[in-house]
């Protein structure tokens, strides 16, 4: 599975990079801030989307609305510091379909997962992406 980062911390895109890697996925690529994202995100057509939600030049869900508009069948995840709850509806309407907490790093593989498995694109591509 080929997974595209948009984030502007070096921190965070080292820690989703360690948990790519341990579960045998390819980082395709990374960007820190939003139109960067989008513009790697055209080009290069990843499997799936793993974006910050404040990013410097705009917000993760304006992003994720973009990267829907250009193909909605990509599973995105946000991933962000601020309370998931109040974000989720906004997030849903913009394409988005896992809000996650960076507090809550731990149930970013689990969120991934569902992302995947909610994929019908993805789940043709990858029958088992725990291998």
């Amino acid at each position: 599975m080929r997974v595209l980062i948009v984030d502007d911390s070096e921190t965070t895109r080292r820690l989703l990079r360690a948990i790519a890697g341990s579960r045998q996925w390819v980082i395709c690529a990374e960007a820190d801030c939003g139109l960067a994202g989008i513009q790697k995100y055209e080009a290069l057509k990843p499997d799936l989307v793993l974006i910050d939600l404040a990013l410097p030049d705009m917000n993760g869900i304006d992003v994720g609305k973009r990267m829907s508009e250009i193909n909605g069948k990509v599973p995105l995840v946000l991933f962000t510091v601020l309370d998931v709850e109040g974000l989720e509806a906004a997030a849903r309407r913009a394409g988005i379909c896992q809000v996650i907490s960076k507090a809550q790093v731990w149930s970013l593989i689990e969120g991934i997962e569902t992302a995947v498995n909610q994929s019908p694109e993805l789940k043709r591509q990858t029958p088992d992406i725990s291998e």
